[in-house]
């Protein structure tokens, strides 16, 4: 990790659970770091589990609805003009896109755990106006145990939080194959009722 990271969040760490919250808003700093360092913080009983949990579940799920709107409101030009300064590549946007056509609204909730799309999915789902509140719901749940993983393991590696990248892998295999599965099971339920309904 590079050096000029720590003291940003050696800075919002001392802001506490909204330093937590801010640095998942502003998403700058990977989620997963964001999250290990709070974890980090926890075991150092800086900061209690419950209050951290919710600042990440917070701020990640508002970091998301920011996206969205700017793909509702600003749509693809915004994307192509601004993106790279947000850290979202037309590869990222594009791969996001066959996702969501492809599988659906409730992608929303599975692509949080597939990498290269999790960081880029609310976007496709802003072009095409998605329900906010379905959008929000998805978002939200989605949210939960990728906050309690991260914490857990920023908790476990503790002075080491640092190497969560490292390691973070073994985890979110896991965790992405059943997303899958349940994307899966989803999309036979939607075909079952399509069929009932004709």
């Amino acid at each position: 990790m590079e050096q000029t990271v720590y003291p940003v969040l050696e800075y919002l760490g001392s802001l506490g659970y909204i330093g937590i919250a801010l640095a998942l808003m502003i998403e700058v700093i990977p989620s997963e770091i964001v999250l290990s360092y709070g974890g980090y913080l926890i075991a150092k009983g800086e900061i209690g589990f419950i209050g951290a949990l919710t600042a990440g579940v917070v701020g990640g799920t508002l970091a998301q609805v920011f996206l969205y709107w700017l793909g509702q409101y600003g749509g693809r030009p915004f994307f192509r003009k601004y993106g790279k300064w947000l850290l979202i590549s037309e590869k990222q946007i594009l791969a996001s896109e066959k996702w969501f056509e492809t599988y659906g609204p409730f992608v929303i909730f599975t692509a949080r755990f597939i990498p290269v799309v999790r960081h880029a999915i609310s976007i496709p789902a802003g072009f095409a106006k998605m329900p906010l509140k379905l959008f929000f719901v998805y978002t939200f749940c989605a949210m939960i145990p990728w906050t309690i993983l991260f914490l857990l393991l920023g908790i476990e590696l503790s002075e080491h939080w640092d190497t969560v990248e490292e390691i973070a892998g073994r985890y979110i295999t896991p965790i992405a194959l059943i997303a899958f599965l349940l994307l899966l099971a989803y999309l036979l339920f939607s075909f079952r009722n399509k069929k009932q309904k004709e």
